[in-house]
């Protein structure tokens, strides 16, 4: 009988309020008087005995119309988080034997969905500068079969942006080709400045959303996508949750939405502030090295090539050892994971404080002779 693999989200879950979550990119930031306040009102008025407003809180898709600069007519899905709207496009759009163009690093549940709608995904390699997809590389890649073009802004797991004038080539590539682009934009308010491809071509553009990230509500579960009313009413054919999603969730996302100009320059000033410490900490470390920076977003990769040190070992030791929870880069990349670590950082300083002081010295005992040869 051999012992069971460790599980390390299993292992941080039964510990929550011991770990520092920088392994996930979810967002600590938020003040808990934006959202919590709104949530207990449901709660106290018993909203959750009932089903919810099938196309959603009308004063939430409102504000979503509002935070997006859609006009009042424009459709908008409520889906149980980004994933959901995920799945719905791409088992709407695809057919066997299409394909897809995304990327490696990039978010894996994309490609996973594609398969599943027997589609074939073409993941081109951007784990190099400028660590971000590239037009000609995307022109070569496309061919008869070629439905959807994938664009995430900023790149989960890398930080990088795309400029307004990259926005608009892959927007009027997708439209001289005819097909659709992915412009899954979770990240969008992290940047200063940020370009919807919609703006561009919104025949061709679905654009997936979430307030898992910006809104620190991961565990809520709520997003949705955008398109036009042709495209939004062929994907909304497989709308799972027709009953609405959580109610909870729509009055905590209402409450951030409604008063997001007042707490979201405090979240992204923390959060650049937290990624210049990590740099500082990095390059104490040697062998290591930060990639992509500024991130555009609020996670990037920590490359371990240089120190010998297998990402899954740093790992399960920063968490075992240290309670710090950052994240194996095999998860988002079956290319390049071998390589780095992801850690996001939209945590309080004192989470940063932690990894300062666990990774140089998770490093060091990794390197230690009894280490190497374990």
């Amino acid at each position: 009988m051999t012992d069971a693999p460790f599980e390390p989200f299993a292992y941080a879950h039964a510990r929550f309020g011991e770990i520092a979550w920088m392994c996930q990119n979810t967002n600590h930031l938020v003040p808990r008087e934006v959202v919590e306040p709104a949530m207990l009102e449901a709660i106290r008025e018993r909203r959750y005995t009932m089903y919810p407003q099938g196309k959603g809180d009308p004063e939430l898709l409102d504000l979503v119309r509002k935070d997006f600069g859609l006009a009042p007519a424009d459709p908008v899905i409520l889906t149980a988080g980004g994933t959901e709207a995920l799945y719905m496009l791409e088992r709407a759009l695809f057919r066997p034997g299409d394909e897809m163009i995304s990327s490696d690093p990039g978010y894996p549940i994309i490609h996973r969905f594609a398969e599943l709608a027997g589609a074939n995904v073409r993941a081109l390699p951007i784990y190099a500068p400028p660590y971000r997809l590239d037009l000609e590389k995307v022109k070569e890649a496309i061919g008869p079969k070629t439905r959807i073009l994938v664009l995430i802004d900023p790149l989960n797991p890398l930080g990088s942006g795309y400029s307004r004038e990259e926005v608009r080539s892959f927007a009027d590539l997708a439209h001289d080709h005819r097909i659709y682009l992915l412009n899954d934009v979770t990240y969008r308010d992290f940047p200063e400045r940020h370009t919807l491809a919609r703006e561009f071509a919104p025949e061709q553009t679905i654009t997936v959303w979430s307030v898992s990230k910006n809104c620190g509500l991961a565990g809520m579960r709520l997003g949705g996508l955008m398109a036009s009313p042709d495209l939004a009413s062929t994907i909304g054919r497989f709308h799972t949750n027709d009953l609405g999603v959580d109610v909870v969730a729509q009055w905590a996302a209402r409450s951030a939405l409604r008063t997001k100009a007042t707490w979201l320059p405090a979240v992204r000033r923390q959060t650049r502030e937290n990624a210049v410490r990590i740099r500082e900490v990095v390059a104490t470390v040697e062998g290591a090295s930060l990639p992509v920076f500024p991130s555009q977003a609020n996670m990037f990769p920590i490359d371990l090539a240089g120190t010998g040190i297998r990402p899954e070992a740093i790992q399960e030791e920063m968490l075992l050892r240290d309670g710090v929870f950052v994240r194996s880069g095999g998860y988002v990349s079956p290319l390049f994971g071998h390589r780095f670590i992801r850690v996001s950082f939209s945590n309080p300083p004192s989470d940063i404080e932690r990894f300062a002081r666990s990774f140089p010295a998770a490093v060091a005992r990794l390197r230690a002779p009894t280490a190497r040869a374990a």
